[in-house]
């Protein structure tokens, strides 16, 4: 019964799907009759008005694939893909309602995160010879932006097609501390292997910048349990370890000997209670970037290349199996160590310690500070141009 209301509503999406208005969430009878199925939130759920501005969700859809996106935080809400048995299955946590968005403990569910995604130490940098101070808000550091990063604040909306959202933001000079007008764009494209994603900015003012989503993924269905029986390949020889506060030494170790080795398929808890490692200790698990092995050459010359491979990930339950490919050299994987089970997820069910995990995709946290590190600096007359695509398929 399930795949046929999936099916059903996936058709009826397609034939209103181009007549919606391009800046309007949707409002349309399949929106709702596909929330009523037990598939999607509710669209109702998510009108409401924040800064002056209105929030929404948008769906889209291709094939037997589904997406749900709001225009608060150019969050995923919903991303439901068929399992080995044909079952659709929603792999991303979230929330059924906007409030909770806003008011639940932060978590970063789904969101686009910026300017800078990951920490900066001491929540400084400099840059031209300037110094600039952001908001401290994890420890010593800034986090994902900052007090109000990109994951908090209303993007401009339009539905290019049934497949299609395109995200934008202009982040204005010296926001949460940043130098420069930065605009930023981020479209969402589901076809018919996963979700793409696109992120484009220019500025007119030298700054700093490194985006990513911050989706959180449990492949047996969210809410379902722990993700440590899940396999998970990471193609990269080499990971920067970490200080207790979590930012990184500027040095690159291998990962070969320790928990961070999982050039070959490895179940996620196999090692993630690994305490004798000191790394393992500081994160209370994985929090940690990956350098990916497609990143070759001199790291202050980084030029953005077509996306490669650099994870793979498999439900133990349901056989999902999602790659993920990007052209950054790096990649975040977090595997829900802060997770404690006082946020109510869509499923009805809590986001419990260690059931989901997160990849991704970057450059390396404090890179502001590393001149090492690839560099994160964006100057005028520059465009900012990076993809990421995460695709699903089934192992049977």
């Amino acid at each position: 019964m399930k795949k046929l209301l999936f099916l059903c509503s996936a058709v009826l999406l397609a034939a209103c799907g181009n007549n919606q208005s391009a800046a309007t969430a949707d409002t349309t009878a399949t929106a709702n009759a596909r929330a009523a199925a037990g598939l999607l939130p509710d669209p109702d759920s998510f009108r409401d008005t924040v800064d002056g501005r209105t929030t929404g969700l948008y769906f889209l859809h291709n094939g037997s694939l589904t997406a749900a996106i709001t225009n608060y935080g150019a969050r995923v809400v919903s991303l439901i893909v068929p399992d080995k048995n044909g079952n659709p299955t929603d792999v991303v946590l979230g929330y059924d309602s906007i409030g909770k968005y806003i008011h639940q403990p932060d978590t970063y569910f789904g969101a686009v995160v910026g300017r800078y995604g990951n920490r900066i130490a001491h929540a400084k940098f400099k840059l031209d010879g300037k110094d600039y101070t952001l908001y401290k808000n994890n420890g010593p550091n800034t986090l994902h932006g900052g007090k109000k990063g990109f994951d908090a604040v209303v993007w401009n909306a339009r539905k290019l097609d049934t497949s299609t959202l395109q995200l934008t933001y202009l982040s204005k000079d010296g926001e949460e501390g940043y130098p420069g007008n930065l605009q930023v764009t981020v479209t969402y494209t589901l076809d018919s292997n996963g979700l793409r994603i696109d992120y484009d900015a220019t500025t007119d003012k030298a700054t700093v910048l490194n985006l990513t989503n911050h989706s959180y993924f449990n492949l047996n269905g969210a809410g379902s349990g722990t993700i440590n029986n899940h396999l998970l390949q990471i193609n990269a020889a080499s990971y920067t370890p970490v200080d207790s506060t979590l930012i990184p030494t500027g040095k690159v170790d291998s990962v070969g000997g320790t928990p961070f080795d999982f050039r070959k398929p490895t179940a996620i808890g196999a090692h993630v209670n690994d305490t004798a490692n000191q790394q393992i200790k500081f994160g209370k698990g994985y929090d940690h970037n990956f350098v990916l092995d497609q990143w070759l050459g001199n790291p202050l010359t980084f030029k953005s290349q077509s996306p490669k491979a650099a994870a793979v990930a498999t439900g133990d339950l349901s056989g999902i199996v999602m790659t993920v490919y990007t052209d950054q050299p790096g990649i975040q994987f977090y595997g829900g160590n802060f997770l404690q089970g006082t946020n109510p997820l869509k499923s009805g069910k809590t986001d419990d310690y260690r059931t989901a995990f997160c990849l991704e995709t970057q450059h390396y946290p404090n890179s502001p500070n590393e001149p090492s590190f690839p560099t994160t600096e964006l100057k005028p007359g520059q465009n900012y141009r990076t993809t990421t695509v995460f695709t699903f398929a089934v192992k049977k």
